[in-house]
């Protein structure tokens, strides 16, 4: 090993070659030489503008140490062909850039940012190990002392408790403390769902890098980042180490230090609101408790669909035709599409009201609305919408627990409507996971909407659903068995 001449960075001599290590890259340009293992690459988008801000990487040196590395756009084409998760390179030539300060991967102050003549090349035979990865994990108390500040993103690993497979939705507990809400998504959850189907039984274990953490209706939730890695039960050292404790600590998979409510997020409609104008989130299920104030005057409260498919129809030159089907000459069905005022506490909003849940909130079905409209008024008025019939109006007042979706409409501000999926029970207790784990369910419908049981003592089969939608979203995995003990 020598010392550069200004006494800074020790290099070492390996063919005349100048090898730095990651603990001596200070900022500024650098004409050396790094090796390294690529753990991870990913693409870091700008989720406001939609656009490429480049590729970040996870590099390992020889020493143990870990720095972040990137790419700008338009250098990826030339070097992403290269590059293989795992695999060992040398780099000559970098600049050493400062640390983001948000959603930071390594505790190093600098990262390594290809430039103009950065070279890439494969690390044949090297002499010396490199280790495989690194971990940062922190515990339940770390993560709530950093909830919404979007600094560093530190690692979790904990035994899962629930399943849900809505957009996955995880509940894990790290060890002896309490249970966590884990929302994954994009990648992180099409690699949740691959992993999950290839065990023959049920993993008990998870592992994800790089977690965000958030506050959703005054919990602390975290959710999955697009740099997030997903491991399970034997897949790395930490997760079989995790694993080998609670096979000497069963009770712990059954243990749970605090209720968990195994049902949608309970948020206001300001918390809603605050959730869509985040920025980096995406559409989720919520539940919301609001009084109706008002119908929205101006509008209508119902549409014309296919019998078949539900989808709008539209007017052809002598009968009704289905865009979707690709049919004419249809049956035309009314289907609810009210608008409504609704407030809570904290703020006004419009929910839209869809087919089944104008259904629960009525008693009625659109179609035997308009129906006794025009019975009641015969042929006047034939060829005009219906207008809001009492059974909608005499809503006006009522307090509802609504489930309401969050679309990409509302994420890209194009719509501030909220869509009501569904009407719940105002005062029906929650369904929760007890200290012995038991897990009783009322309905299938329940079950499939609640989630999956998973524990060391209690083993299932899941059959999950890996198909994304155009954003990237995982669909709803399927139905589970739950199987008792023994069984």
């Amino acid at each position: 090993m020598a010392i550069k001449p200004n006494g800074k960075s020790p290099v070492t001599s390996d063919h005349d070659e100048k090898i730095m290590v990651f603990r001596n890259v200070t900022p500024g340009p650098h004409e050396t030489q790094l090796r390294f293992r690529l753990i991870h690459f990913w693409e870091a988008w700008n989720p406001l503008k939609k656009t490429l801000i480049g590729l970040e990487m996870l590099l390992i040196d020889e020493q143990g140490s870990v720095i972040q590395g990137f790419i700008p756009p338009s250098r990826i084409e030339r070097h992403l062909p290269k590059m293989k998760h795992g695999s060992l390179y040398k780099l000559n030539n970098f600049y050493g850039s400062s640390n983001k300060t948000v959603y930071r991967v390594s505790d190093h102050a600098v990262t390594v940012s290809f430039s103009w003549n950065s070279e890439l090349s494969v690390l044949e035979d090297s002499p010396t190990p490199f280790d495989e990865d690194r971990f940062r994990f922190h515990s339940f108390e770390d993560f709530q002392a950093s909830c919404d500040r979007k600094g560093d993103l530190y690692d979790v690993v904990g035994h899962m408790k629930l399943v849900n497979g809505q957009h996955v939705l995880v509940h894990v507990q790290s060890y002896d403390g309490p249970v966590m809400k884990f929302y994954l998504w994009d990648q992180a959850a099409r690699d949740f769902c691959k992993k999950f189907k290839s065990y023959e039984g049920t993993p008990t274990v998870l592992l994800v890098t790089t977690v965000n953490t958030k506050s959703l209706g005054g919990t602390l939730t975290l959710t999955s980042m697009s740099s997030s890695r997903v491991f399970m039960d034997c897949d790395v050292q930490p997760t079989v180490d995790y694993f080998s404790w609670l096979g000497s600590n069963p009770q712990r998979a059954e243990l749970v230090n605090a209720e968990v409510v195994i049902k949608r997020e309970t948020l206001t409609i300001g918390e809603i609101f605050s959730y869509i104008n985040d920025g980096s989130n995406k559409e989720a299920f919520f539940e919301c408790t609001a009084t109706i104030d008002d119908l929205v005057h101006g509008s209508t409260w119902y549409y014309i669909s296919c019998s078949g498919c539900h989808t709008k129809a539209t007017k052809g030159p002598t009968s009704l035709m289905c865009s979707k089907c690709g049919k004419v000459n249809i049956s035309g069905v009314p289907q609810y599409r009210a608008q409504i005022s609704v407030y809570d506490n904290s703020e006004q909003a419009v929910f839209v009201l869809l087919g089944d849940a104008g259904f629960k909130l009525t008693g009625k079905h659109a179609a035997e609305l308009v129906s006794s409209y025009f019975e009641a008024n015969g042929d006047q008025g034939v060829t005009q919408e219906v207008p809001f019939p009492e059974a909608l109006i005499s809503t006006i007042g009522q307090k509802h627990n609504f489930c309401v979706k969050v679309t990409k409409h509302n994420l890209d501000g194009k719509s501030r409507s909220l869509t009501v999926t569904k009407i719940l029970p105002l005062e029906s207790p929650p369904i929760t996971e007890s200290s012995g784990g038991n897990y009783n369910p009322t309905t299938s419908e329940e079950r499939f909407e609640t989630g999956t049981m998973v524990s060391e003592a209690s083993k299932v089969s899941v059959d999950s659903a890996e198909g994304s939608k155009s954003n990237g979203d995982i669909d709803e995995m399927g139905k589970a068995k739950c199987l008792k003990r023994g069984v």
